[in-house]
């Protein structure tokens, strides 16, 4: 018979029903970074019209910035002893940011759609910061704050790139 396999054992001087809870909400956030990476390069991939080129790229660099930050989520999650995503059902079970799986999407609806999610992000890291400062977690707590400039940023360019000039 085969031993049983160890359990993680990170070690951590945060209360374990503490970390718990910022690990909740950082696998929140990994899941909706996830579903907004898939979407942007989505909107990436499917773009047209007069401003492609400038949208077309503006969507990838976004999409590269918020993959860049999932494996730092993860890991910090892994840094406070607990586990992370396991599958795309996990993601699927627990995004809030919707999908669009629509054959075709304006431009205009595409970055709307995109700001719309990014401050939805922006509201999952504010959650993620409210409960690490509650668990006493300032590295989370700190490293926070430039995920939600960043998503705060892309807002910001994809609604100055769809007003209307």
């Amino acid at each position: 018979m085969a031993d049983a396999p160890e359990k993680l054992a990170t070690p951590t001087d945060l209360a374990s029903n503490a970390t718990r809870s910022v690990a909740d909400t950082l696998n929140q956030a990994l899941a909706d970074s996830y579903a907004l990476y898939i979407k942007t390069k989505n909107f990436h991939w499917h773009v047209s019209g007069p401003h492609f080129r400038d949208y077309h790229l503006m969507l990838d660099d976004q999409a590269t910035q918020i993959l860049g930050t999932t494996d730092v989520i993860a890991e910090r999650v892994r840094k406070t002893g607990n586990t992370t995503l396991r599958s795309i059902g996990d993601i699927a079970r627990r995004q809030q940011i919707r999908d669009n799986d629509a054959d075709f999407v304006s431009p205009t609806d595409m970055l709307s759609e995109l700001r719309d999610d990014n401050l939805k992000l922006v509201e999952a890291f504010r959650e993620v910061k409210e409960a690490a400062e509650s668990a006493g977690d300032n590295a989370t707590s700190g490293i926070v704050d430039e995920w939600t400039d960043q998503a705060e940023e892309r807002a910001w360019f994809l609604f100055e790139a769809s007003r209307a000039g």
